[in-house]
């Protein structure tokens, strides 16, 4: 079996990024910027101000001497005119500070009579100045290709000054659940034998919180020629097919042989780690193919590890910065572990991570609270409550 980082390594080398497309800038959140986004001019373009007060010539301005207010600009003034000896001017924040000004008095050190006005003591020595160029430069790259437009690039897409800008297109998912036992939820507890099929919408929400676009979901029994239609159908309309369960080696454990007529190169087979021993990335007919286990909790564990990191790497994305383990103190202890690196459920609180009680593959009623995975490399003795471990947002 391959160890963890081995098995990123080739998914990251055998995914490919998708098409791009160029959509105007209020389309395009959640997307991930196809080539390097640039500011197209000077940011502020001329020195403003940064308060409301009076612009002044910091040289020649005295506490409690009149200086004669000659006029008042507001934000977006084209000409915020010029400044004379012994004048200054009314100024508001984000307003262009005029010629001969080189420092904002802030308004409540201002005592105005008509039209002039007197400072008190102790408003230096800050200037209150936004200097032009200060934020960004015409040319420098505010988001670097492959970077997704959080909320906050957005910000910074918008200051550069472009109205559309270029991205790659979505991932197309198809998601196949297999399984005689599984029954769509509100069904199940009425069918003897059976399971509520609850992977999938987790899996789909998971990739659709990474841009991905659900294209079909579908169940689908353990039947090989069954599965064989449904994994032709995916692949027909998909970009990357997911499929839950029936990646062990039972006689019923068909995720990989429904590919069989399609063809199947894997990329890589069992890994060892805990839960998601059975985890398998492939390719099909130029699309990716990625087979997570059939217990709920396991196949959002492996969606975290291995399917984010895909669907990011087929947006331009970085892989490595979908695993990015954090150095996080324990609020409780953890036994020691076994053979395999461990990935333990657990849950964020001031005392630090807390790992769930119930650890088994197949417990998903503890999923909901568990919002870190602690990665514990194979053979790691107990750690105690306030010890420090590697942790990744889960």
């Amino acid at each position: 079996m391959l160890d963890f980082d081995a098995a990123i390594g080739k998914l990251e080398a055998a995914v490919h990024s998708l098409a791009t497309e160029e959509l105007p800038l209020a389309e395009a959140a959640a997307r991930f910027l196809a080539r390097d986004l640039c500011a197209r001019g000077d940011a502020p373009a001329r020195a403003i101000s940064a308060m409301d007060g009076y612009a002044v010539a910091e040289a020649s301005t005295r506490p409690g001497e009149w200086l004669t207010v000659a006029h008042e600009i507001k934000a977006g003034a084209a000409d915020p005119g010029a400044l004379s000896g012994g004048e200054i001017a009314r100024i508001f924040t984000g307003a262009p500070l005029p010629e001969g000004a080189d420092c904002v008095i802030m308004q409540e050190y201002a005592e105005r009579d008509g039209d002039r006005a007197r400072f008190s003591e102790g408003y230096g020595p800050a200037r209150h100045v936004r200097e032009a160029g200060s934020d960004f430069r015409a040319g420098d790259i505010l988001l670097k290709r492959g970077t997704r437009l959080t909320p906050r690039a957005m910000v910074s897409a918008a200051a550069a000054d472009v109205a559309a800008v270029e991205v790659y297109a979505r991932p197309r998912i198809a998601i196949i659940a297999t399984g005689d036992e599984l029954a769509p939820p509100g069904s199940a507890f009425e069918t003897p034998g059976a399971l509520p099929e609850s992977a999938s919408f987790g899996v789909a929400a998971m990739a659709e919180e990474m841009g991905a676009q659900i294209v079909s979901r579908s169940r689908g029994s353990d039947d090989l020629d069954e599965l064989t239609g449904l994994a032709g159908q995916a692949l027909d309309k998909a970009d990357c097919v997911v499929v839950t369960g029936g990646a062990s080696v039972g006689d019923h454990d068909l995720a990989r042989p429904m590919f069989g007529e399609a063809g199947l190169d894997l990329v890589f087979s069992r890994i060892a780690i805990k839960p998601g021993k059975p985890v398998w990335l492939g390719t099909s007919r130029g699309k990716m193919v990625i087979g997570l286990p059939g217990n709920p909790t396991s196949a959002m564990v492996t969606a975290r590890l291995f399917l984010r990191p895909l669907l990011a790497a087929m947006q331009g994305g970085s892989v490595a910065g979908q695993l990015q383990f954090l150095p996080m103190p324990l609020g409780a202890a953890l036994p020691p572990t076994g053979s395999r690196e461990t990935f333990v459920r657990a849950r964020g609180t001031p005392d630090g991570l807390v790992p769930r009680s119930n650890q088994e593959s197949g417990s998903q009623a503890p999923l909901a609270e568990a919002d870190w995975l602690i990665r514990r490399p194979a053979d790691t003795p107990a750690c105690e409550a306030g010890g420090m471990v590697q942790a990744l947002a889960f």
